[in-house]
């Protein structure tokens, strides 16, 4: 019986610390393609131990530089190469219309649904706003309840709060 290699995978991560916790950063050939805080809801499995480590990779060190920048308060916008492919097709669609809402600035999951068309959608945006596979870089956390509620950050909800902080939105 032939024995094959197994195939290695284009995806690689790296591990990052951050001022809310650890975070596992994911690149792959078309850009930064994960970002999770390591006890993050939806958190995939493969983190442990199927992609490789490789903290050289190019996309993930800046990916750490950026973050760094952002935690600092010198940076409002991302400028890393994101691959937006994994996931439904309405989910890539919800994460498209999350990088619309600007640094320092809140959406409603209403107001999210109602501009990409479906005003009766908001429970569906919420649904694709959890299931986000780059937290902060694509901003889910800026999308609260009716009337400013802070609700269901995949994240933990003390992790929101510190981030809409940052950005001046409390």
């Amino acid at each position: 019986m032939l024995m094959r290699a197994p195939i290695p995978s284009p995806l690689v991560q790296l591990r990052h610390a951050s001022p809310l916790g650890p975070i596992r950063l994911l690149a792959g050939p078309g850009g930064l393609a994960g970002l999770w805080f390591e006890d993050q809801k939806y958190r995939p499995v493969e983190l442990d131990g199927l992609w490789p480590h490789q903290p050289k990779h190019p996309c993930l060190q800046q990916a750490q530089q950026e973050l760094d920048e952002y935690f600092q308060g010198r940076r409002q916008r991302f400028d890393l190469p994101l691959d937006l492919s994994a996931g439904t097709g309405f989910q890539q669609l919800v994460g498209r219309a999350l990088l619309n809402i600007g640094h320092g600035h809140t959406r409603s999951y209403a107001e999210v649904a109602a501009a990409l068309g479906r005003p009766r959608a908001a429970r569906a945006v919420g649904l694709a706003v959890g299931r986000n596979r780059l937290s902060i870089i694509v901003p889910c956390h800026r999308v609260l309840g009716s009337r400013g509620a802070l609700t269901g950050y995949a994240g933990g909800l003390e992790r929101k709060r510190h981030l809409l902080a940052l950005e001046g939105s409390l």
